[in-house]
Formats: structure tokens, sequence, C-alpha cells
């Protein structure tokens, strides 16, 4: 008798008693067999078809896993805007299941702990301790919170005192910490954080602005069991093309609970006690000007939406003074649904209000001089408007760009920058002008593309103000700048400073990070004697701070954090370049696990994680990215934690989708994407580290969507793993990624790039994870949940794990660790121990 069937025999007569043999029948043996045998069969299908629920509880992986993931994490650093201070940050370990089952409202875009009236999911800091810039004189701080729950410190502009949040399961509380007296204290309770940091220092280091729930606000409303009718939406002749959000308003009842939970009081403290400023009102954003005696408020009111964000909801900006009253309002936006998709446009009318830095109450804004549409042909595409106090004047036009408005960093009256770039073009443009008499003394600084990372000259270094507002860092009595950068270069980032002088227009290289070690620039601590804080690591250096003498080479560490991965230490990582067959510069960082080589060991299975970017230039898709220098410092969820268990990892693999031929990078989506993961492959396979019959593929997001893609259009993965991925393009009809055109404009691409049209021609095995909470535009659960039915459906070998409650980054340790032992135990199954025939 076959043992298969034997065993299903068993488990009949199990499941139905009057089968056992004859007992109860009067059934010849002979019959009865026969019967049994049928049954059996049919319930060996029934079993093979049946849907594979799996009742698991939360799992946990080798123990090597496990202890990277619980690794304590590094303490965070903040430099007082002096230099004088650093507060080191104690962090907290993972969450845990039952902190992210906690009651959460998802409304208008935003997740609410309803507990306290912030921002759900959040991790807060354990502790604060203070030290001197130069690492001496730790000390610890008094009065601090009993179970502290702390949010990030922000400085006075003077760097002598710093604010941050308490959060307790009934409030969130704003402190402040006297760095002299190393004293802290509760300044106020009930802070309203569901829009982020909900409080601003003022210029004058004492006052501090900030919102709390409206007072007056009463019980939470309750929503009615018994509907009063339906939801209706109505759609008269305009257009309303909006991306896949998620946690959108449903119904009254969610915008009666939105408008409770997101009303404010704004608050000023002026060192003793706090007063109202103004009236309640949903503020998203306040910004006190840099003098302190106004503040920039913008608000949002009815009607609400069910199909965007709150941020698309109509919204006011107004100009307040400090006791609450309206000096001038500067724009009144309605309802927005219907987005711009296309290369650089942008909604027509005012956008980006902002103080200028540089001077005690001058606001600026830009809006576009195409009604929002690049495509218009005309010299200048956005224009610039300032408005100085008192804000009674007709704004005056300040500067126009030709491509679209990115920045301006000030500096001083007759100094600041602008940058200008196109999303197109992928052009970056930084230029000088003199505030003054801006049109007529523009000066283009450089123009690089925002891919070409090697020619990206830096970004100009700025310096907190008196006003406490970061403005341009001069030196040489106003004659020169700072450069800093990554350094982006074939042997890996090289961190650097330049000096650039005004008046020439040259550069100067200061300093350059050199191997065997990445260090790169935080703040200059002293100007005038080149000292400089920076952070400095190797391959196996954690990165610390350290205070560097840019005139004579000296270095002092300040900070003495340990590697939290000793199972790692051994790892071996490289750096390694290759070509795609079309000759595109293709990279990857290689890691090894510990004592591997290939003179003794034979070629390892292997995992390739990557991410797709579109380019539109050859020359740069391939720029090598990261530093063969650096720390393996891993995360939690990382793929690295598998070179514990015996696995090669192919990190960050570069998968460039190029511009080919006047087509969009995503005309040629499928084949280029097969032409890198040959590529990767047979470059590991060329070292000897890779077994080309065991590799699997694996990536988050838009990287799920690159596994689906090469199981579905290849042969050349033993498995893949997709975490939070989307499958289905038809339902993201509006876009994607970078993608500007809509579904019915190219249907036959979306088709062409969504695997779950190519179900039938998935032969390998394929792992889909998500989170049931996905908050992502685009890759609701259902993506994956669809694509394994599909799959299912043509008889793949395919699992699919929702994990509960988590978002698209997940969070509790729970999952982090279940989440693990899937990946392992598939890629042991199907990848390490693969039969190959």
């Amino acid at each position: 008798m076959d043992i298969k069937l034997a065993e299903n025999i068993f488990h009949v007569t199990l499941f139905f008693p009057k089968f056992q043999f004859i007992r109860h029948s009067n059934v010849h043996l002979s019959t009865m067999i026969s019967r049994m045998f049928f049954i059996a069969a049919v319930f060996q299908l029934t079993f093979e078809w049946a849907p594979a629920q799996e009742p698991l509880m939360y799992q946990i992986p080798p123990p090597e896993i496990t202890r990277i993931v619980d690794a304590p994490p590094t303490p965070e650093v903040s430099v007082s805007p002096d230099n004088a201070t650093i507060v080191l940050i104690t962090r907290p370990g993972l969450i845990s299941i039952e902190d992210l089952s906690a009651e959460e409202l998802r409304l208008a875009g935003l997740r609410i702990d309803p507990s306290n009236n912030g921002r759900s999911r959040l991790r807060h800091s354990q502790g604060f301790k203070i030290m001197d810039i130069d690492g001496t004189n730790i000390r610890d701080i008094g009065g601090m919170p009993e179970h502290p729950r702390l949010g990030s410190a922000v400085w006075s502009a003077n760097g002598k005192k710093f604010a941050f949040t308490n959060t307790n399961p009934f409030s969130i509380e704003l402190w402040i910490c006297d760095v002299s007296t190393l004293k802290a204290r509760k300044i106020a309770d009930n802070l309203n954080a569901i829009f982020g940091t909900p409080f601003q220092w003022l210029s004058d280091n004492v006052s501090i602005l900030y919102s709390v729930t409206n007072p007056a606000r009463g019980a939470k409303p309750a929503p009615g069991k018994v509907p009063k009718g339906p939801v209706v939406q109505e759609n008269i002749g305009r257009r309303g093309q909006v991306r896949t959000y998620q946690d959108l308003l449903k119904d009254p009842d969610d915008e009666m609970i939105f408008e409770y939970y997101s009303m404010s009081q704004l608050m000023l403290w002026n060192g003793s006690n706090s007063a109202s400023v103004g009236r309640p009102a949903i503020m998203t954003d306040i910004s006190p000007s840099p003098d302190g005696k106004y503040v920039l408020t913008t608000t949002i009111d009815r009607p609400f939406s069910y199909m965007v964000p709150y941020d698309n909801f109509p919204h006011t900006v107004q100009i307040w003074d400090m006791k609450g009253n309206r000096i001038r309002t500067l724009l009144t936006k309605p309802l927005v649904e219907d987005i711009p998709r296309a290369y650089d446009a942008v909604l027509p009318g005012p956008r980006l209000f902002k103080w200028r830095g540089d001077k005690p109450a001058t606001v600026y804004w830009v809006e576009a001089l195409d009604s929002g549409n690049y495509e218009n042909q005309m010299q200048y595409h956005d224009q610039v408007y300032v408005l100085d106090t008192p804000f009674n004047d007709i704004p005056a036009k300040l500067i126009a760009t030709e491509m679209r408005y990115s920045d301006i960093t000030w500096g001083k009256d007759d100094y600041a920058l602008i940058t200008e770039s196109l999303r197109k073009t992928r052009k970056v443009k930084v230029s000088s002008f003199e505030p003054s008499n801006p049109q007529k003394s523009r000066r283009k600084i450089h123009e690089h593309g925002s891919d070409d990372r090697y020619s990206n000259p830096g970004t100009f270094m700025t310096a907190p103000n008196s006003f406490g507002m970061p403005v341009l860092l001069f030196a040489d009595r106003g004659k020169s700048l700072f450069l800093t950068g990554t350094g982006a270069s074939p042997e890996g980032d090289r961190p650097f400073i330049d000096k650039y002088v005004i008046a020439s227009g040259k550069t100067t290289r200061l300093w350059r990070s050199e191997a065997p070690y990445h260090e790169a620039v935080e703040s200059f601590i002293d100007l005038s004697k080149g000292i400089v804080l920076t952070t400095r690591q190797s391959i196996t250096e954690v990165p610390n701070y350290f205070i560097r003498n840019l005139n004579n080479g000296k270095l002092i560490q300040i900070t003495k954090f340990k590697n939290p991965y000793p199972d790692l230490a051994a790892i071996r990582k490289e750096l390694v370049t290759y070509k795609r067959d079309d000759g595109v510069d293709l990279s990857f960082t290689l890691y090894l696990p510990p004592g591997y080589t290939t003179q003794q060991q034979s070629a390892l299975p292997t995992m390739l994680w990557a991410y797709p970017r579109d380019f539109i230039d050859p020359a740069v898709a391939g720029q090598v990215r990261g530093s063969p220098y650096t720390f393996t410092r891993i995360s939690p969820e990382s793929p690295l934690v598998y070179l514990t268990q015996g696995y090669a990892v192919l990190m960050d693999v570069t998968f460039p989708i190029l511009m080919a031929e006047g087509k969009e990078p995503n005309d040629t989506y499928i084949g280029q994407l097969i032409a890198n993961a040959k590529a990767a492959i047979n470059k590991a396979v060329e070292m000897g580290v890779t077994d080309p019959k065991r590799v699997a593929v694996s990536g988050h997001s838009y990287g799920a969507f690159m596994t689906g893609n090469l199981l579905a259009n290849s042969r050349l993965f033993a498995a893949g793993i997709g975490e939070s991925g989307a499958y289905n393009r038809t339902l993201t009809p509006f876009g994607f990624q970078s993608e500007r055109r809509i579904y019915w404009d190219v249907p036959a691409l979306y088709n062409a790039m969504s695997p779950f049209m190519r179900a039938d021609q998935v032969k390998d095995p394929l792992l889909l994870i998500h989170g049931t909470a996905d908050n992502n535009e685009g890759t609701f659960p259902m993506q994956s949940e669809r694509f394994y039915a599909a799959l299912k459906g043509f008889g793949a070998t395919v699992r699919i794990v929702l994990l509960p409650y988590e978002s698209h980054g997940y969070a509790a340790r729970e999952s982090i660790l279940h989440k693990h032992w899937e990946v392992l135990n598939w890629m042991d199954k199907y990848v390490k121990h693969r039969n190959i025939e």
C-alpha cells in the first residue's frame, strides 16, 4: 500500500469513525477497503486543493538573527547651535505587537493615536544625557519624567536650552531643559501633535509657540450605529485624477472625528505662563517670524474630501500677530482633487510660503507663471514674491526662474542663492543674486544633472544666525563660502569640504575623506581655526563623532559607541563594479558570511536585493553609490541578517531603467530589468561566490514589484520574496512611482508591467509578505492578496504572509522576527537545499 495513501486512510478513520474496520458494519472487508481507498483519494485531492490557511503563532528565527534584531540601537546625538553642547539620546529597541495593536485612527491620510492626540506608531527616546562638545563632562539631567517617552531635542537659538515632548498614556507634554542648571521641567499638557512637531522656539530664547487640543471640544463624537443615509460623491464635468491614497475619510462620521482630533488652540509661553493666541482652528503648520513678532499659519476648512488626504483640503495661509489678530491673508485655496501628473507640473497659484531667514519679518513664496503647465513655452516659469512687514503693501516681485523653483538659501542683504530644477531633464541649477537687485545681479554658480552624483559640487554650508534661522556660512569677511557633499566617485563616496571664492567663482579643496575611513562633515565648530565636527567610520569601526582640525589634521574622538553586531564582526564586504550587456556600468555591495573564502569553500546560495530607479542618461545610471569603507549598520529588518546562515548577499544592486531612443524609461522596463539581473548574477558567479542555480531575488515596495516581474518574465532565480509590493498596475491607474502617464494613455504598458497579468508564467516559488495596515500609495494589502489568488489558481508555489497591524514598513519585534523566520525557511527550502535536476 502507498504510504501516503495509508496515512490518508488513517486520517479518514479519525474523521469518520463509522468507516473504522467493520466494527459496526456487515460490509465485506474488500469492499470496505475499496471504499476507503476511494475516500482517501478524494481527501488527498481535497487537502491538496484546499486553501492553505495556517493558524500560525509568531515564530522566532535562529538566535544569531534574533541577537541582531534585538541589538541595542546606537544613541543619537543633537548638537547645540552654539557648538558647545551635545545631547546624547538613548533610543529604545523595537516596539511590541501589543503596542502596535493599540487603537489607531486612520483619517485624511493621517494615523492618529486617540489616547494622546499624537501620531501613532512613533518610537520615542528613553533618556537624555549632556556632554561638552569635546566629549567630556557627561552628566545627567534632573527632574526628567519618571517613565520617559521623549521626542527630539529642539534647541533655542542661543543653545542654552532645549525643548522636547514627553508622551504619556493620556497626553503629550511639553518640557524644557536648562543646560546650565541641568534641570528639566514640564510647561504644558495636551499638545496636539497629529500634524508633526507641535511647538517652535521664538528668537528671544525664552518664548515657545505651541498647539494644544481644542479646550472646548467636549466628548469624542460617537459614530451612529444606524446609517442616516448613503455616502454619495458626485463629479460634474471636472477632472479629478489622483493617486490611490490610503487612510482617507469615508463618511460623515469620519469627518466629525477628524475635526475633533485635528482642531487646535495655539498657545504662547513667555517663560512664566501661557496665553491663547487666536481662536481654535485646524492648524497644519505654524511658523514664527525670525523676530518672534508674527506667526505664519496654515489652516484647513470644510468641505473635506473622500478622495485626497488633508493637505489637499481647502486651506488658508495667514499672518497673525502674537495675540492671534489676523494681519494679512496670503492665500485662500479651494479643495484640490485633480493633482497634476505631467513632468514639472504644479498647481496654479501661490505655493511654498516661508519666512526670509536673514530678515526680522519678511515672507516670501513662489507662483507659477505658466499656469502650472511647464509645456507652455515661455522664458520664465516661476516667480518669487516677497512681502515685508507691516504686510499691507502689494507683494513685490523678487526673482524669476527659467526652471521650476526649488529653494532659496539666504545669506545677507547683498547675497543669496536660488536653486531651480527640472524633473524631466534631471537638471539642477544654483545661482547667486543680490536680493535688492535680483534679476540683474544673477550669476550661475553651477548646473549639473541631479542623477549625476560624480559631478555634484556639493551643498553650500549654513549656520544658524541670531534668529536661529539657517543662513549661508561666510568666511574671509563675506568673501568666501563653503561646500560639502558626499563626494561620489568610482571608488565610492569620499565626503569633502571646499572653499568657494565668491568673486572668482573658484573652489579650493580643504579636505577629503581618505581610505580606509569614511568621514563626513557635520558642522564647523570654530571657523577661524578650521575646526569641524565629523562622523567617522570604517568597515570594522562603528560611526563615532570626532573633532577635526583642517589646518593640522589633528583628530579627537568625542563619542565611543560600540559595535552592536559582534556576530557579524568578521563578515566580508566589497564594492563590486561590472557592466550590463549593453555597456551600462552597474555595481553592488557584496557581503559574504564570516570566514568564507572562495579558495576553501564552494559557491554560496545568494540573495539579490534591489530597488529599480529610472535614468535618462546611461553615463550616470551605474554610478557607484555608497562607500566600501562604511561600517555595516544593519536595521532589524535588513536582509543582511541572512549572512549568519551561510548566504551571500548582493546588496543595493543597481537596477537602472533607462530612457532609450526618446522613449520613456518604462517603455523597455521588462527587458532592462532582466538585463540588470543577468549582469549581477553573472558577475557574482564569475567571482566564484554565487551558485547560479541558487539565487533568490527580493525587494521591498517597488523592489517587490521588481521581484514579481522577474519571476513572471524570466527563470533566472530559484525563488523570490516580495515585501509590501504592488503587482497589478491597473489598480494604480493614475500613475505610479515616476510614471507620469495614466492607464488610459498606455494601457498596454500598464498590463505589460503588471506581474499579475502574467501569473500563469510564474514557475518559481514566490513568498509574498505584506502588512495588513499598509499606508503607502498604491501598495494596498489587496495587491498581494489578489496576486496570491492568481498564482494559486495556476498552481504556482506561493505563500502569503499578512502581518497584523503592520504598515508599509514593519515595526513590531514579533513581526520582524517572524518575517525573518519565513524568509529563511523559504530560502532554505527553495534556494539553499534546492533539488537541481
